[in-house]
């Protein structure tokens, strides 16, 4: 199972910052530790080209980032202090993405150890999300005529609002967003299929929900392509989540989407998206899981 991975995916920020920033070197360790991924599975990504960042984003914002041509204004929405090392660290995690969207073509499964910020918009960061990794990778590989046809299942407790609206009027993108409905953003674009949650909804009501969407998605929409974002905040021990999930219910959701999408016919790429769980350690062991999940299927 080939993955995206550089230590630049760690950037500077302070230590009380609730960001989780180490999960992404700490789930790379994890998963070479546990031999679920090889070192010769690690596919270092370069640094994306502007070219392919304003397929998404304004050339202002996406090379404001890179300058720090950011007033106070947009770095507070960003969530995110700047550093050059945060604008490296979010040009990588693009990268990444699109690597990660070739390997899966190529292999039926892989993933980025880092990406799913759904909240970016074409001219702002928001919500710790820095540039629209997925739709960055959604318009390159659409327009170097890779994929045509492409699926967004968006399982972060936050509904992707930045991937929502910058495909709002693309009948080639379908996007799938389930989230808590009374959580952030306050203001949701609609994406083609939502699904809000309540409060505290745990695992027995959520899978369901769930497997009813994917089966309604499926006898829509035919994607070349599935980007999933398995983001770890429904758990229930989330600082941001409010929903109730159990680990064991977590990967039982992961290997719900894994399964229903058979690789060979819809290739499928693996993405972090949020968690910020009590620990380091819990955070790292709750994205692991999606890659176990894949690794149990031989990948």
């Amino acid at each position: 199972m080939r993955v995206s991975y550089s230590p630049g995916y760690v950037a500077d920020i302070p230590k009380k910052h609730i960001f989780p920033m180490k999960k992404f070197s700490g789930l790379y360790s994890y998963l070479i530790d546990t031999g679920i991924v090889s070192k010769s599975e690690v596919i270092k990504p370069s640094l994306v080209d502007f070219s392919n960042l304003i397929t998404v984003h304004t050339e202002r914002y996406a090379k404001a980032v890179w300058t720090r041509d950011l007033n106070k204004k947009e770095i507070r929405r960003m969530g995110l202090p700047w550093s050059k090392s945060l604008a490296v660290r979010s040009r990588l995690a693009v990268q990444g993405t699109i690597n990660a969207g070739l390997m899966a073509l190529q292999d039926g499964l892989s993933g980025n150890l880092a990406g799913g910020t759904h909240h970016s918009m074409p001219d702002h960061g928001e919500g710790f999300c820095v540039y629209n990794d997925v739709a960055v990778a959604i318009k390159v590989l659409q327009q170097s005529m890779w994929v045509n046809r492409v699926l967004v299942v968006d399982c972060d407790v936050h509904q992707g609002n930045g991937t929502a609206y910058i495909f709002q009027d693309d009948p080639s993108v379908f996007t799938f967003s389930i989230h808590g409905e009374k959580n952030y953003p306050f203001k949701k674009p609609p994406s083609n299929l939502d699904v809000g949650l309540l409060d505290k909804t745990g695992d027995k009501e959520y899978h369901k929900t769930l497997i009813s969407a994917l089966d309604k998605i499926q006898a829509e929409f035919e994607p070349d392509l599935v980007f999933y974002l398995g983001g770890i905040d429904p758990l229930e021990t989330d600082y941001f989540g409010r929903l109730s999930l159990t680990l064991a219910g977590l990967r039982e959701r992961d290997r719900m989407v894994v399964e229903h999408f058979p690789q060979k016919e819809y290739p499928l790429v693996l993405l972090l998206s949020g968690g910020y769980a009590p620990t380091l350690k819990e955070t790292v062991i709750a994205h692991a899981q999606m890659y176990e999940v894949a690794k149990e299927m031989g990948f």
